[in-house]
């Protein structure tokens, strides 16, 4: 059970010491796939806090009433309902976003970040700890993703958000438009964030891992 109990430490635990990118190396799979366009990279943030929030809010608020031996079933079948909100939403309105991300939206269902959280945190912890928690977590998994598509998307494509930024004549890095780009990204910003600001002793004991 996490032992921060102000909303404060609860934020900046999951926001920084908790990061699920920088310090646990999860969610790695669409920190790769939909990094390419700030545009694509936005909706599937939004898509996550959503969806991380509102499970470990509803996981906490069911905590006293799940059996411990399907507790995973139960949680998956509620982070489940949450994704097929925001997969219907992105569908109806983003129709061009939707075909891009493809099944990446989907497989929000299987992100090890939002069942980790629901297991090591909600779980555990009431309603209100476990909703700003899952904010916390969700928006530094999102800080990563933007920080990675504010570098792919000018280097890959010459453009922001579609409109032209680079000037004319640049020639696109092709491997920015591709997951090894990403790749490479990451692990330059893993790599700074780490040596610049190395875990303390508590930062290695708390969080999912």
């Amino acid at each position: 059970m996490n032992k921060k109990t102000s909303s404060r430490d609860i934020f900046i635990s999951g926001l920084w010491e908790d990061n699920p990118v920088l310090r646990h190396v999860l969610g790695i799979c669409s920190t790769l796939a939909v990094t390419n366009l700030v545009a694509n990279t936005l909706v599937m943030d939004a898509g996550l806090i959503f969806t991380l929030s509102m499970s470990c809010l509803t996981v906490s608020i069911l905590r006293s009433y799940t059996p411990l031996r399907i507790r995973m079933m139960v949680q998956t079948l509620i982070i489940a309902s949450y994704v097929i909100i925001v997969d219907i939403l992105i569908k109806a309105h983003l129709p061009d976003i939707s075909d891009a991300l493809g099944p990446y939206v989907g497989l929000i269902i299987t992100n090890c970040i939002i069942m980790g959280r629901c297991e090591a945190f909600a779980r555990n912890n009431p309603p209100w700890a476990s909703f700003l928690d899952g904010i916390a977590v969700a928006l530094g998994y999102s800080f990563v993703l933007l920080a990675i598509a504010l570098v792919r998307e000018p280097l890959g494509f010459g453009t922001l958000m579609g409109y032209q930024v680079m000037p004319e004549g640049f020639k696109p890095w092709n491997i920015m438009m591709m997951a090894p780009g990403a790749f490479f990204m990451l692990g330059l910003l893993i790599w700074f964030i780490r040596a610049r600001f190395p875990r303390t002793e508590g930062e290695q004991i708390n969080g999912c891992t």
